[in-house]
């Protein structure tokens, strides 16, 4: 970190909130907080300068700037003192361990509410109702915290957060889903997602996950259908460690597409964690009992795609991460039911890559998550025959993946000067089908490609082989 002290000069400033907690934690300093006295636009421009970095106004109501060290990856929030005294500034705050502040001339930490007792003790305490009534998004942000730094709420805190969890969602949706996002991302998501669900906080945000509680399932299942949802969530965190053990050689190069950017500051490997809690919204309305008292969830998997779309516009994430959320919970059954056809030809490969594309990698390892928690009848020998499946068609992903799915052996102009047709639905068919067929190997030349449209006009095209 710079030297805030050599870059501020003689400036009546304090290093505060978050900050200083990690700092007395041994955390690794990401987020910077400043509180001084006076226009903070002139601090804020002498950091960015001091970092080579950009700096822009962040808060019109509070008053803050940021400017950010993209070199060492570091953000530098500069905020007007919202009292006349540190000490009332520090009231007006959220929980006690984030109602400290250091002098950036040196001297005493400054810790009216008792914060670093709080921090000692592991304990998340809310400074008083009015921080909630303050701030309906706060009460998100206790289960949050409770997931990153591994605290737990006193009841006087979980009282009062299930009192103003309904509250919630009259934040802005964009706050509501960056605090959600922090969550879901944190080292003790488990945990966290238990306290919000216990406190209220989940269905104030998440009403399609809370939902899920009580929805019994068929005897494949030994969990209802929210504790499957959150033991798939457990065992897709699980696998982001697991990636070498179960894909061995294919390893790096799963990586190396996980890691790629999916919307929303996340990658793809972290949208999977979304996608594994909202895979199964879609059961609760689909539910249905046969006559021989087997459940069933019949369409569950197109309806949950829907309900994706509809939660991501009411959070306002981007349009990316919805059409990749939703697409895992639209395709997540298909690699299970291919389990049952082994073993796979080429084109039942090509089947499944040409329908879970563009997510047929990301799908393919969600599907093992999924399998992973599922552990009714026959379970141990049902999910070491889907995870060998999952290894061959994640190379064949990946290949899919780089290449970009298989191409004609000829482009489509030529192929309607070759056969006399012109431009439409027709020529679109047969391109298709020769893609199918240059994945396959039933046409890899540019004549036998002229040849198989030949006869697929005249409608004599032979019957795919589903056998290797």
């Amino acid at each position: 970190m710079i030297e805030l002290r050599e870059v501020l000069g003689d400036r009546t400033a304090w290093i505060v909130g978050g900050t200083v907690r990690d700092r007395l934690m041994g955390r690794p300093l990401r987020d910077i907080d400043v509180a001084v006295v006076g226009d903070p636009e002139p601090p804020a421009r002498a950091i960015a300068a001091a970092v080579g970095g950009p700096v822009f106004q962040l808060s019109e109501t509070f008053g803050a700037w940021r400017a950010i060290d993209r070199e060492r990856e570091r953000v530098y929030d500069v905020s007007p003192l919202q009292a006349d005294t540190i000490e009332e500034d520090l009231a007006r705050r959220d929980f006690t361990v984030n109602a400290m502040a250091e002098p950036l001339s040196g001297g005493e930490l400054i810790d009216p509410q008792a914060g670093r007792a709080d921090l000692e003790a592991r304990r998340l305490r809310v400074l008083s109702p009015a921080a909630y009534r303050d701030d309906p998004l706060r009460p998100l942000r206790l289960a949050r915290l409770a997931a990153e730094l591994g605290f737990s709420p006193d009841r006087e805190t979980e009282r009062l957060t299930r009192e103003a969890a309904p509250r919630v969602a009259a934040a802005a949706a964009e706050r509501q889903f960056a605090e959600l996002r922090r969550l879901v991302l944190a080292d003790g998501v488990l945990d966290g997602m238990q306290l919000a669900d216990r406190l209220g906080l989940l269905a104030a945000v998440l009403p399609e996950v809370a939902e899920l509680h009580g929805v019994e399932q068929s005897h494949f299942h030994h969990l209802d259908v929210y504790d499957h949802t959150i033991e798939v969530l457990a065992q897709q965190v699980g696998l982001e460690a697991r990636i070498e053990e179960l894909f061995g050689e294919l390893a790096p190069r799963l990586r190396a597409v996980l890691e790629e950017p999916a919307g929303d500051e996340l990658t793809r490997l972290e949208a999977l964690r979304f996608g594994a809690l909202l895979h199964d919204i879609g059961k609760p309305v689909t539910r249905e009992v046969r006559p021989d008292g087997r459940v069933t969830f019949i369409g569950h998997d197109a309806v949950g795609e829907e309900m994706v779309h509809r939660l991501c516009r009411r959070l306002r994430t981007s349009e990316r991460f919805a059409r990749l959320i939703g697409a895992l919970a639209r395709y997540h059954l298909v690699l299970g039911f291919l389990v049952h056809q082994r073993p796979l030809g080429r084109d039942a490969v090509y089947g499944y890559l040409e329908l879970t594309d563009p997510v047929e990698v990301e799908v393919t390892l969600l599907s093992c998550a999924d399998r992973l928690a599922t552990r009714g009848r026959n379970a141990e020998s049902a999910i070491a025959r889907h995870l060998e499946l999952a290894r061959e068609l994640m190379a064949e992903a990946l290949d899919w993946r780089a290449s970009g799915g298989p191409r004609p052996p000829l482009p489509g102009d030529e192929l309607a000067a070759e056969l006399g047709v012109e431009p439409g639905p027709e020529l679109g068919r047969l391109l298709r089908e020769l893609r199918r067929a240059a994945f396959t190997g039933e046409a890899t030349t540019r004549e036998e490609a002229v040849e198989l449209a030949r006869r697929l006009r005249s409608g004599r095209r032979p019957r795919a082989d589903s056998a290797p």
